[in-house]
């Protein structure tokens, strides 16, 4: 593990007139110059024991050591210049104390950059500020290049502390940038952005395609005399990939809250049904770096109730699949909400005869509240390119035991459809389509509207 003497040796590649401070419960550490103005962020180091995390987020090309490794992260801001430079040596002197590979390549050195505060600048107190590019007084906007953008450690700090402050986070890429699922799942939904620089249109959002502008310290979308917004080209006009995801989405409830209980049981479970095997591993952010383990994965949760407890897990390098797990303290019991997603590619077949014995499994010994099966295409990798990708397709809808007595199990089983539910014990399974035609949806809608329900559950 680096030990805090190479931290420090690191640390001084600016000089002693850096100012030291930290975020996150000392999980990211920053260097700031005498004013309190952020040069670098420094990630504490992860052990991961994860294979197949470094090509996830960095690309095939890199030869990553075999696990475990640490890992860490360093980012320079650019809101000062000698943000890049410092960053380069902090790096370069880690590696020569410890060993190890800087990505990208070519960045590291072992020089001393000279640092200076502004004229008239006097000493911060207190906290490290928040380390973006730009902040205004409604937005933090983060510079981002690499080929896919993760909701590291700094990222999931920088994301807590602008929602709880009441501002956006806009994320802003060149073209060729993709996101990880976790990272987009926390930006979806104003005013969180992706916003792609774009040689055609300047700026549009890379998850609706709108094209955007810098107005008022932030980016919003451009509109004409009706107020009607427009779609990039870059963001329309690409070719649909051949690819597809299986997304499973269901939530569970343990209604008694014993010391004995365990947690992530349910996922685990999905997961094999669906891979053949277990999960590899989990974390709380990216790169995922723990070994799949459902006993310290419950520890954590206990640890942090009556908080929820936002995990992720990843597979085997071989088969794409990740999934968010938010485990939360409800008024009857301990809830646990699921998204896993499975990529595959034009040649493989996802197993969709897989999914009503998993809905069965989860119904008998998991506490299934309800669970939502469909299909899309998009990348086998998971990640999430600046182009339209079309939405998914419902492929089936469970409702659990909990529900079907609440509706009534005559009412349920008769929904005003040409579809019959499977008797999944005391839980009911509605077949929706192959996922092919988006036409389920509108099943999937009236489905809801006559149990009353919200099928995102």
């Amino acid at each position: 593990m680096p030990s805090s003497q190479a931290l420090v040796a690191g640390l001084y590649a600016g000089g002693p007139e850096l100012e030291v401070g930290s975020v996150q419960d000392g999980a990211v550490v920053q260097l700031c110059a005498v004013d309190g103005s952020p040069l670098v962020s420094l990630e504490a180091p992860l052990l991961v024991h994860v294979p197949g995390e470094a090509e996830r987020l960095l690309g095939d090309g890199i030869s990553a050591p075999p696990t475990p490794y640490w890992w860490t992260e360093i980012r320079a801001s650019t809101a000062l210049p000698e943000g890049a430079p410092l960053a380069g040596s902090v790096a370069g002197r880690l590696t020569v104390l410890l060993g190890g590979t800087v990505w990208p390549p070519g960045v590291a050195t072992t020089d001393v950059v000279e640092t200076r505060a502004p004229e008239g600048a006097h000493p911060a107190s207190g906290e490290a500020q928040l380390a973006v590019d730009v902040l205004t007084g409604s937005t933090a906007v983060v510079l981002a290049d690499r080929p896919v953008i993760a909701l590291n450690a700094w990222l999931s700090e920088v994301l807590r502390t602008v929602t709880a402050g009441g501002l956006a986070l806009q994320i802003v890429t060149p073209p060729h940038v993709r996101l990880s699922l976790p990272l987009r799942s926390a930006l979806t939904g104003a005013p969180n952005r992706w916003v792609v620089q774009d040689p055609g249109c300047g700026y549009y959002d890379g998850l609706s395609g709108a094209v955007l502008h810098w107005q008022d310290g932030t980016f919003t979308p451009v509109r004409d005399e009706s107020g009607e917004a427009s779609v990039a080209q870059a963001f329309a006009g690409a070719t649909p990939t051949t690819e597809r995801q299986l997304c499973v989405a269901f939530r569970v409830l343990h209604e008694q809250v014993t010391d004995d209980l365990v947690l992530g049981r349910a996922l685990g479970a999905a997961w094999t049904a669906l891979t053949g095997t277990a999960p590899a591993g989990w974390g709380t952010a990216e790169p995922v770096n723990l070994p799949w383990s459902t006993g310290q994965l419950t520890d954590l949760a206990r640890d942090r109730s009556p908080e929820p407890t936002h995990l992720l897990a990843v597979g085997q390098p071989g088969r794409p699949a990740l999934a968010t797990h938010r485990i939360t303290r409800t008024g009857n019991g301990v809830a646990e909400d699921v998204t896993l997603t499975l990529g595959y590619s034009e040649d493989e077949q996802p197993p969709l005869d897989a999914i009503e014995p998993l809905a069965r499994t989860l119904a008998d010994e998991h506490g299934l509240v309800s669970m939502l099966a469909s299909l899309r295409r998009a990348r086998r990798d998971l990640t999430v390119p600046p182009h339209f990708e079309a939405p998914p397709v419902p492929l089936s809808f469970t409702l659990g035991a909990p529900d079907v007595r609440r509706v009534g199990l005559e009412h349920a089983r008769r929904p005003p459809l040409d579809l019959r539910p499977a008797e999944l014990g005391s839980a009911l399974h509605y077949p929706l389509g192959d996922g092919t035609d988006a036409q389920a949806w509108t099943v999937l809608q009236q489905l809801a509207e006559h149990l009353n329900v919200s099928p995102g559950n």
